[in-house]
Protein backbone atom coordinates (compact mmCIF):
# COMPACT_ATOMS: atom_id res chain seq x y z
CA UNK A 1 0.00 0.00 0.00
CA UNK A 2 1.38 3.37 -0.76
CA UNK A 3 2.09 6.03 1.83
CA UNK A 4 1.08 8.94 1.72
CA UNK A 5 3.42 12.28 1.24
CA UNK A 6 3.73 14.17 4.27
CA UNK A 7 5.07 17.95 4.72
CA UNK A 8 9.08 16.13 5.87
CA UNK A 9 9.05 14.35 2.87
CA UNK A 10 8.72 17.85 0.72
CA UNK A 11 10.90 19.09 2.85
CA UNK A 12 13.67 16.82 1.87
CA UNK A 13 13.05 16.80 -1.51
CA UNK A 14 12.93 20.96 -1.39
CA UNK A 15 16.06 20.81 0.90
CA UNK A 16 14.65 23.70 2.96
CA UNK A 17 13.37 22.94 7.06
CA UNK A 18 9.61 21.58 7.75
CA UNK A 19 8.82 25.37 8.43
CA UNK A 20 9.72 26.73 5.44
CA UNK A 21 7.34 24.37 3.45
CA UNK A 22 4.53 25.31 6.40
CA UNK A 23 5.22 29.16 5.59
CA UNK A 24 4.88 28.31 1.81
CA UNK A 25 2.16 27.09 1.85
CA UNK A 26 0.19 28.93 4.95
CA UNK A 27 2.41 32.46 4.09
CA UNK A 28 3.80 32.15 1.01
CA UNK A 29 4.13 36.16 1.05
CA UNK A 30 6.92 35.70 3.82
CA UNK A 31 9.61 33.44 1.84
CA UNK A 32 12.11 34.00 -0.87
CA UNK A 33 10.47 33.38 -4.79
CA UNK A 34 13.27 31.24 -5.58
CA UNK A 35 12.50 28.83 -2.46
CA UNK A 36 9.13 29.51 -2.61
CA UNK A 37 9.26 28.16 -6.26
CA UNK A 38 11.50 25.23 -5.35
CA UNK A 39 9.16 24.05 -2.12
CA UNK A 40 6.13 24.21 -4.82
CA UNK A 41 8.49 22.18 -7.46
CA UNK A 42 8.16 19.76 -4.90
CA UNK A 43 5.09 19.63 -3.64
CA UNK A 44 3.86 19.55 -7.65
CA UNK A 45 5.95 16.37 -8.05
CA UNK A 46 5.01 14.41 -4.44
CA UNK A 47 1.73 14.90 -5.35
CA UNK A 48 1.59 16.08 -1.75
CA UNK A 49 -2.34 16.95 -0.69
CA UNK A 50 -2.51 19.48 3.25
CA UNK A 51 -3.98 17.59 6.12
CA UNK A 52 -7.25 20.10 6.30
CA UNK A 53 -8.81 17.84 9.28
CA UNK A 54 -5.25 17.99 10.95
CA UNK A 55 -5.11 21.70 10.63
CA UNK A 56 -8.63 22.13 11.64
CA UNK A 57 -8.40 20.17 14.79
CA UNK A 58 -5.00 22.60 15.87
CA UNK A 59 -7.63 25.56 14.91
CA UNK A 60 -10.46 23.87 16.77
CA UNK A 61 -12.69 25.10 13.68
CA UNK A 62 -14.09 22.17 11.61
CA UNK A 63 -15.71 23.12 8.36
CA UNK A 64 -17.70 19.82 8.21
CA UNK A 65 -21.12 19.89 9.64
CA UNK A 66 -22.61 16.51 9.66
CA UNK A 67 -26.59 15.21 8.55
CA UNK A 68 -27.91 12.22 9.79
CA UNK A 69 -31.62 11.26 7.83
CA UNK A 70 -33.85 8.83 8.06
CA UNK A 71 -33.72 7.47 4.62
CA UNK A 72 -31.44 8.20 1.85
CA UNK A 73 -33.57 6.31 -0.11
CA UNK A 74 -36.57 8.79 -0.16
CA UNK A 75 -35.97 11.80 -2.36
CA UNK A 76 -37.29 13.79 0.14
CA UNK A 77 -34.17 13.55 2.31
CA UNK A 78 -32.15 14.33 -0.44
CA UNK A 79 -33.69 17.67 -0.70
CA UNK A 80 -33.02 18.08 2.93
CA UNK A 81 -29.68 17.30 2.24
CA UNK A 82 -29.50 19.45 -1.15
CA UNK A 83 -30.86 22.61 0.81
CA UNK A 84 -28.12 22.03 3.82
CA UNK A 85 -25.25 21.50 1.37
CA UNK A 86 -25.96 25.15 -0.85
CA UNK A 87 -26.18 27.07 2.47
CA UNK A 88 -23.28 25.15 4.24
CA UNK A 89 -21.17 25.65 0.69
CA UNK A 90 -22.16 29.29 0.26
CA UNK A 91 -20.37 29.60 4.32
CA UNK A 92 -17.43 27.60 2.97
CA UNK A 93 -18.14 24.66 4.91
CA UNK A 94 -18.92 21.05 3.61
CA UNK A 95 -21.44 18.38 4.41
CA UNK A 96 -20.66 14.80 5.80
CA UNK A 97 -23.90 13.16 5.02
CA UNK A 98 -24.94 10.11 6.49
CA UNK A 99 -27.88 7.70 6.94
CA UNK A 100 -29.52 5.96 10.12
CA UNK A 101 -31.72 3.74 8.01
CA UNK A 102 -34.64 4.24 10.62
CA UNK A 103 -31.83 2.19 12.56
CA UNK A 104 -31.79 3.34 16.48
CA UNK A 105 -28.30 1.40 16.64
CA UNK A 106 -27.05 3.11 13.36
CA UNK A 107 -27.86 6.60 14.42
CA UNK A 108 -25.78 6.13 17.40
CA UNK A 109 -22.98 5.05 15.64
CA UNK A 110 -23.12 7.73 13.05
CA UNK A 111 -23.77 10.24 16.21
CA UNK A 112 -20.42 8.86 17.32
CA UNK A 113 -18.74 9.16 14.52
CA UNK A 114 -19.74 12.93 14.37
CA UNK A 115 -18.57 13.31 17.76
CA UNK A 116 -14.68 11.59 17.16
CA UNK A 117 -14.28 13.80 14.11
CA UNK A 118 -15.58 16.76 15.80
CA UNK A 119 -17.52 18.40 12.95
CA UNK A 120 -18.73 22.20 13.32
CA UNK A 121 -22.31 20.75 14.52
CA UNK A 122 -25.29 18.26 13.23
CA UNK A 123 -28.52 18.38 11.46
CA UNK A 124 -30.74 15.34 12.94
CA UNK A 125 -33.58 13.69 11.96
CA UNK A 126 -33.86 11.59 14.89
CA UNK A 127 -34.52 7.71 14.73
CA UNK A 128 -34.79 7.01 17.97
CA UNK A 129 -37.93 7.74 20.13
CA UNK A 130 -37.00 8.02 23.02
CA UNK A 131 -34.42 10.53 22.68
CA UNK A 132 -31.75 8.16 24.55
CA UNK A 133 -29.48 8.66 21.54
CA UNK A 134 -29.99 12.34 21.48
CA UNK A 135 -28.91 12.93 25.57
CA UNK A 136 -25.65 11.18 25.30
CA UNK A 137 -24.46 12.79 21.84
CA UNK A 138 -25.48 16.63 24.16
CA UNK A 139 -22.51 15.77 26.32
CA UNK A 140 -20.28 16.16 23.88
CA UNK A 141 -21.32 19.88 23.32
CA UNK A 142 -21.52 19.67 20.00
CA UNK A 143 -24.12 22.11 18.58
CA UNK A 144 -26.97 20.36 16.79
CA UNK A 145 -30.56 21.26 14.88
CA UNK A 146 -33.36 18.83 14.45
CA UNK A 147 -34.55 18.35 10.95
CA UNK A 148 -38.08 17.48 10.11
CA UNK A 149 -38.50 17.48 13.99
CA UNK A 150 -40.01 19.91 16.36
CA UNK A 151 -37.91 20.14 19.49
CA UNK A 152 -40.32 19.02 22.06
CA UNK A 153 -38.55 19.06 25.68
CA UNK A 154 -35.07 20.26 24.34
CA UNK A 155 -33.54 23.65 24.16
CA UNK A 156 -31.87 23.22 21.00
CA UNK A 157 -33.42 24.89 17.34
CA UNK A 158 -35.27 22.88 15.20
CA UNK A 159 -37.00 23.31 11.55
CA UNK A 160 -40.03 21.29 10.85
CA UNK A 161 -43.35 21.16 9.06
CA UNK A 162 -47.13 21.51 10.56
CA UNK A 163 -47.55 17.69 9.95
CA UNK A 164 -50.97 18.13 11.83
CA UNK A 165 -51.78 20.74 9.01
CA UNK A 166 -50.65 18.64 6.78
CA UNK A 167 -52.52 15.74 7.55
CA UNK A 168 -55.85 17.27 7.90
CA UNK A 169 -55.20 19.12 4.11
CA UNK A 170 -55.11 15.51 2.80
CA UNK A 171 -57.93 14.02 4.35
CA UNK A 172 -60.27 17.39 3.98
CA UNK A 173 -59.22 17.15 0.43
CA UNK A 174 -60.95 13.39 0.48
CA UNK A 175 -63.96 14.03 2.38
CA UNK A 176 -64.29 16.94 0.59
CA UNK A 177 -64.80 14.09 -2.88
CA UNK A 178 -67.39 12.64 -1.04
CA UNK A 179 -65.39 9.79 1.14
CA UNK A 180 -66.48 8.95 4.06
CA UNK A 181 -64.17 5.84 4.34
CA UNK A 182 -60.20 6.58 4.56
CA UNK A 183 -57.64 4.36 5.43
CA UNK A 184 -54.28 5.74 6.94
CA UNK A 185 -50.96 3.64 6.00
CA UNK A 186 -49.25 5.42 8.56
CA UNK A 187 -45.22 3.70 8.95
CA UNK A 188 -43.87 3.13 12.41
CA UNK A 189 -46.00 4.96 15.21
CA UNK A 190 -42.80 5.90 16.96
CA UNK A 191 -42.32 8.53 14.54
CA UNK A 192 -43.48 12.43 15.23
CA UNK A 193 -44.73 12.82 12.28
CA UNK A 194 -46.79 9.53 11.47
CA UNK A 195 -48.54 10.56 14.81
CA UNK A 196 -48.77 14.25 13.63
CA UNK A 197 -50.07 13.24 10.32
CA UNK A 198 -52.97 11.33 11.88
CA UNK A 199 -53.89 13.73 14.53
CA UNK A 200 -54.23 16.17 11.51
CA UNK A 201 -56.45 13.45 9.45
CA UNK A 202 -58.56 12.79 12.97
CA UNK A 203 -59.21 16.95 12.93
CA UNK A 204 -60.16 17.16 9.49
CA UNK A 205 -62.83 14.30 10.21
CA UNK A 206 -64.18 15.59 13.06
CA UNK A 207 -64.60 19.17 11.30
CA UNK A 208 -66.79 17.31 8.58
CA UNK A 209 -69.06 16.01 11.75
CA UNK A 210 -67.28 12.02 11.20
CA UNK A 211 -65.81 10.07 14.11
CA UNK A 212 -62.52 8.41 14.07
CA UNK A 213 -64.22 5.62 13.19
CA UNK A 214 -63.65 6.98 9.47
CA UNK A 215 -60.52 6.38 9.39
CA UNK A 216 -59.12 2.70 9.29
CA UNK A 217 -54.95 2.71 10.41
CA UNK A 218 -52.45 0.74 8.56
CA UNK A 219 -49.29 0.62 10.15
CA UNK A 220 -45.89 -0.33 8.66
CA UNK A 221 -42.77 -0.87 9.79
CA UNK A 222 -40.76 1.07 7.39
CA UNK A 223 -41.85 4.52 5.53
CA UNK A 224 -41.13 2.57 1.89
CA UNK A 225 -42.41 1.42 -1.66
CA UNK A 226 -41.94 -2.20 -0.66
CA UNK A 227 -43.84 -1.54 2.75
CA UNK A 228 -46.73 0.28 0.85
CA UNK A 229 -47.27 -2.71 -1.63
CA UNK A 230 -47.37 -4.98 1.92
CA UNK A 231 -50.40 -2.29 2.83
CA UNK A 232 -51.79 -2.26 -0.30
CA UNK A 233 -51.90 -6.01 -0.41
CA UNK A 234 -53.50 -5.94 3.15
CA UNK A 235 -56.04 -3.02 2.01
CA UNK A 236 -57.11 -5.43 -0.72
CA UNK A 237 -57.85 -7.80 1.93
CA UNK A 238 -60.60 -5.97 3.92
CA UNK A 239 -63.79 -6.95 3.26
CA UNK A 240 -65.21 -3.69 4.17
CA UNK A 241 -62.32 -1.64 1.76
CA UNK A 242 -62.25 2.18 1.82
CA UNK A 243 -62.88 4.07 -1.05
CA UNK A 244 -59.57 6.08 -0.45
CA UNK A 245 -56.33 6.11 1.35
CA UNK A 246 -53.62 8.86 3.10
CA UNK A 247 -50.50 7.61 3.10
CA UNK A 248 -47.58 8.91 5.59
CA UNK A 249 -45.36 9.66 2.77
CA UNK A 250 -45.15 9.24 -1.24
CA UNK A 251 -43.28 6.07 -1.51
CA UNK A 252 -45.80 3.94 0.60
CA UNK A 253 -48.31 5.74 -1.64
CA UNK A 254 -46.15 4.84 -5.10
CA UNK A 255 -46.50 1.03 -3.09
CA UNK A 256 -50.27 1.07 -2.55
CA UNK A 257 -50.75 2.25 -6.14
CA UNK A 258 -48.18 -1.06 -7.79
CA UNK A 259 -50.63 -3.26 -4.99
CA UNK A 260 -53.64 -1.85 -7.04
CA UNK A 261 -52.44 -1.65 -10.70
CA UNK A 262 -51.07 -5.34 -9.88
CA UNK A 263 -54.88 -6.42 -8.63
CA UNK A 264 -56.69 -4.56 -11.48
CA UNK A 265 -58.36 -1.67 -8.76
CA UNK A 266 -58.88 1.17 -10.78
CA UNK A 267 -57.38 4.37 -8.95
CA UNK A 268 -58.69 6.88 -8.36
CA UNK A 269 -62.13 5.68 -9.39
CA UNK A 270 -61.77 2.20 -7.03
CA UNK A 271 -59.59 3.70 -4.62
CA UNK A 272 -58.13 7.78 -4.01
CA UNK A 273 -54.91 7.76 -3.05
CA UNK A 274 -53.12 10.69 -1.53
CA UNK A 275 -49.48 10.57 -0.11
CA UNK A 276 -46.92 13.24 1.31
CA UNK A 277 -43.38 14.89 0.86
CA UNK A 278 -44.57 15.80 -3.49
CA UNK A 279 -40.96 14.39 -4.03
CA UNK A 280 -40.46 14.13 -7.60
CA UNK A 281 -41.51 10.69 -8.52
CA UNK A 282 -45.19 11.54 -7.21
CA UNK A 283 -45.96 13.28 -10.77
CA UNK A 284 -44.68 11.34 -13.07
CA UNK A 285 -45.99 8.02 -11.28
CA UNK A 286 -48.75 5.96 -13.93
CA UNK A 287 -51.05 7.87 -12.16
CA UNK A 288 -49.95 11.19 -10.67
CA UNK A 289 -49.92 11.07 -7.11
CA UNK A 290 -52.03 14.10 -5.38
CA UNK A 291 -49.49 14.69 -2.07
CA UNK A 292 -48.99 17.01 0.48
CA UNK A 293 -45.83 18.59 -0.25
CA UNK A 294 -43.13 19.99 2.24
CA UNK A 295 -40.10 22.62 1.24
CA UNK A 296 -37.88 20.37 1.29
CA UNK A 297 -34.64 22.23 -0.18
CA UNK A 298 -35.87 25.33 2.29
CA UNK A 299 -35.88 22.82 4.86
CA UNK A 300 -33.03 21.93 4.89
CA UNK A 301 -31.30 25.22 4.02
CA UNK A 302 -32.81 26.58 7.18
CA UNK A 303 -31.45 24.07 9.84
CA UNK A 304 -28.12 24.54 8.30
CA UNK A 305 -28.29 28.83 8.59
CA UNK A 306 -29.66 28.08 12.24
CA UNK A 307 -26.56 25.74 12.82
CA UNK A 308 -24.31 28.04 11.49
CA UNK A 309 -25.40 31.14 12.87
CA UNK A 310 -25.14 29.07 16.34
CA UNK A 311 -21.96 27.89 15.86
CA UNK A 312 -20.34 31.66 14.58
CA UNK A 313 -21.27 32.54 17.94
CA UNK A 314 -18.28 31.56 19.40
CA UNK A 315 -15.62 32.31 16.44
CA UNK A 316 -13.44 34.56 18.38
CA UNK A 317 -12.15 37.29 15.11
CA UNK A 318 -16.06 37.72 14.48
CA UNK A 319 -18.23 37.91 17.58
CA UNK A 320 -21.54 37.37 16.46
CA UNK A 321 -24.98 38.81 18.56
CA UNK A 322 -26.30 35.82 21.15
CA UNK A 323 -27.58 33.09 19.20
CA UNK A 324 -31.23 32.50 20.39
CA UNK A 325 -32.42 28.59 19.96
CA UNK A 326 -35.71 28.96 17.80
CA UNK A 327 -38.57 26.34 16.59
CA UNK A 328 -39.33 27.27 12.98
CA UNK A 329 -42.56 25.39 11.52
CA UNK A 330 -43.10 25.31 8.06
CA UNK A 331 -46.50 25.12 6.07
CA UNK A 332 -47.02 22.72 3.69
CA UNK A 333 -49.33 22.15 0.42
CA UNK A 334 -51.79 20.45 -1.07
CA UNK A 335 -50.58 19.64 -4.69
CA UNK A 336 -53.73 17.98 -6.29
CA UNK A 337 -53.13 15.47 -9.16
CA UNK A 338 -55.07 12.30 -11.04
CA UNK A 339 -55.19 9.81 -7.88
CA UNK A 340 -57.76 11.84 -6.25
CA UNK A 341 -59.92 13.02 -8.76
CA UNK A 342 -62.21 10.51 -8.55
CA UNK A 343 -65.68 10.58 -9.77
CA UNK A 344 -67.74 10.29 -6.57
Amino acid sequence: MAQSVGIKDVARAAGVSVGTVSNVINRPDSVATETRARVQSAIDRLGYVRSESARQLRAGRSRIMGLLVLDMGNPFFVDVARGAERAARDAGLGVMVCNSAESVSEEAEYLSLFAEQRVRGVLLTPADATGRNIESFRRHGIPFVLVDRVAEGTTECSVSVDDVAGGALAVRHLVDAGHRSIAYVSGPPGFNQVRDRRTGALNALEEAGLGPECLRELPTERLDVAAGRDAGARLLGLADRPTAVFCANDLLALGVLQAMFAAGVDVPDDLAIVGYDDIDFAAAAAVPLTSVRQPAVTLGALAAELLLEETEETAADTPAKPHQHRRVVLQPELVVRRSSLSAR
